[in-house]
């Protein structure tokens, strides 16, 4: 017990004092790990077994929240073309997570996370490479400014 609280107390500390690249790859990284889990109730068959069905309907509305998050943390006007493919990328993401809730293709689901995490690792090398950086630096590193 006493190591679930610290646990907990660390994460909620982790996120409150990260950066805004940091938090990105934050969301990310839960969007993968909710993917993951999604994958694991679907057998060879595209079935999955019934206790499980919940779980899978959960992980995948998980997923859909993030991804929501990301949309929204958008800044269309200063992003340009990058956060406008962002964008659309999002809006596949979230399509592909509907037909795959419906049809349980873990193959779309393993689309979906190969692309989240190629995403993810660009992220992190942004972030960690804008970690120390003044905010000016950083926001031309991302490309967010006019």
């Amino acid at each position: 017990m006493a190591f679930q609280n610290a646990y907990s107390a660390y994460q909620k500390t982790n996120v409150s004092t990260a950066s805004q690249g940091r938090l990105v790859v934050l969301l990310y990284e839960g969007a993968i790990k909710q993917l993951t889990m999604a994958m694991s109730y679907i057998d060879e068959n595209n079935k999955i077994n019934p206790r499980d069905i919940e779980k899978y309907g959960i992980c995948l509305q998980k997923v859909q929240a993030i991804i929501t998050e990301l949309q929204v943390s958008l800044d269309m006007e200063k992003g340009g073309d990058i956060a406008k493919n962002l964008m659309a990328l999002y809006v596949f993401f979230n399509e592909e997570l509907v037909q795959a809730s419906i049809s349980k293709d873990k193959e779309k689901l393993q689309s979906v996370w190969n692309m989240m995490n190629e995403l993810a690792q660009s992220w992190k090398t942004i972030a960690n490479s804008t970690a120390n950086a003044p905010a000016a630096q950083v926001e031309n590193a991302l490309n967010i400014i006019g």
